[in-house]
């Protein structure tokens, strides 16, 4: 007798095992642990195999007799239908592996190992947001310069213009690799050239004018905050260092004897290999800076953030807290100064004034420096050019700030004095 779905419900709610027939040699098998899996058991030259058609009740007696219908079907014209479905699962999975999502995120397995996790996950971060639901199911070797362009052209008209050429960037580095393991014949982003609107280069908010730089000074000497942002502000233009090297830092890794300070190379902003594998950045102490440090020792030392934060002291200092500090004594940190931009004054009146050599500024600063011939020469530390040269930027800083302030112009544009 055929199956029924009372039969069915009823071997489901009290299982017994074994093969119940249905009719053309389709069954179900009952296991001992209670599963239900339609069958069939066929011939083939090298010999017996069985065909399954999934499980009950995900597939119901009227669909398990269908495929059972189609399955007959390819036996008679000889074909093997595990055999079909194992090509037609080859040829799923051959397509899935085409697509471009599937290759950008081999192309990232593939490169990650040689970034800093936080950029590799900017990049991922990119593709799942912006290219990812608009193109990345389609096989790669469809995807031309139009339809590219027309996913980075939704970027740029939300106006991260930035964001849509380091998309494209990304886009054809992916394509690139599908032309090295022959999914693609041609990376589309090399013709679009052009056809982006370039990004307008914004700086960080600086101070370059020594009156300026001068007034600035005096404003921190006299900060009404904590003494723990106080000390970071004086430090921050005379040390030249990125905010993050500044607020990370961890008592011992200073020697106040040797007046040194050495940061650990996974905190500096270089490549992965760089960050695992390189040297710490010394960064020589002039004695000013020295003094500072002894001073704050006492309150958040001996070891321990430098800087901590002030309600969680396992913690550092916010990201947010030298800018807001600006902005609390009047400082627009989108046009007059940030927490970055001492870096860029510092790096501007040593090279412009103070005539220092740029290679021995560009080291402290911590940048890859090429000559005319592509060579990296900043390898070497300059580490006594270096000292020399905080010590004199140092002693330039105590100069402003002690310089008696210029009186304000009056309405006339005339200097303001006593009549």
């Amino acid at each position: 007798m055929s199956l029924t779905d009372t039969k069915l419900r009823h071997l489901r709610s009290k299982p017994l095992p074994g093969k119940y027939g249905d009719r053309d040699g389709l069954f179900i098998r009952v296991t001992a642990a209670g599963g239900m899996y339609w069958q069939w058991r066929i011939r083939t030259p090298r010999g017996e195999t069985t065909v399954s058609y999934g499980k009950y009740p995900e597939v119901t007696l009227a669909e398990a007799r269908e495929k059972h219908m189609a399955t007959r079907k390819q036996v008679r014209e000889g074909v093997n239908p595990n055999d079909a479905k194992r090509q037609a699962k080859l040829k799923r999975d051959h397509a899935a592996a085409t697509t471009f999502e599937a290759v950008a995120r081999e192309w990232y397995d593939v490169k990650r190992g040689e970034w800093a996790d936080s950029y590799g996950a900017k990049i991922m971060r990119r593709f799942e947001v912006d290219v990812f639901p608009h193109m990345g199911d389609m096989p790669i070797a469809e995807i031309d310069p139009p339809t590219l362009l027309s996913v980075l052209r939704r970027i740029e008209r939300r106006g991260a213009i930035e964001t849509a050429h380091r998309a494209m960037e990304n886009c054809g580095q992916v394509f690139r690799y599908g032309v090295a393991t022959g999914r693609v014949l041609s990376d589309p982003s090399r013709d679009l050239r052009g056809a982006l609107r370039k990004p307008v280069v914004k700086h960080m908010a600086a101070i370059v004018n020594p009156d300026e730089l001068a007034g600035l000074l005096r404003a921190i000497d006299g900060y009404a905050g904590t003494h723990i942002v106080r000390t970071a502000l004086q430090l921050a233009p005379m040390l030249m260092l990125r905010p993050g090297e500044l607020r990370f830092a961890q008592w011992p890794e200073f020697d106040l004897d040797a007046a040194t300070w050495a940061i650990p190379p996974e905190r500096m902003k270089r490549q992965k290999a760089g960050k695992m594998h390189g040297d710490p950045h010394i960064v020589p102490l002039p004695r000013q800076a020295v003094a500072l440090l002894r001073d704050l020792h006492p309150l958040t030392g001996p070891g321990g953030y430098v800087f901590r934060g002030e309600r969680d002291h396992e913690r550092a200092m916010s990201e947010n807290t030298v800018n807001a500090a600006l902005r609390r004594m009047g400082f627009d940190t989108q046009k007059d100064m940030t927490g970055h931009g001492f870096r860029a004054t510092a790096r501007t009146i040593l090279d412009e004034r103070l005539g220092f050599d740029r290679a021995v500024i560009e080291a402290q600063l911590a940048h890859t420096v090429s000559d005319s011939l592509g060579r990296a020469y900043n390898r070497t530390e300059f580490l006594d050019q270096r000292r020399t040269m905080l010590q004199a930027w140092a002693d330039y800083l105590d100069r402003l700030r002690e310089k008696p302030a210029s009186p304000a112009p009056d309405h006339a544009g005339q200097q303001a004095g006593p009549k």
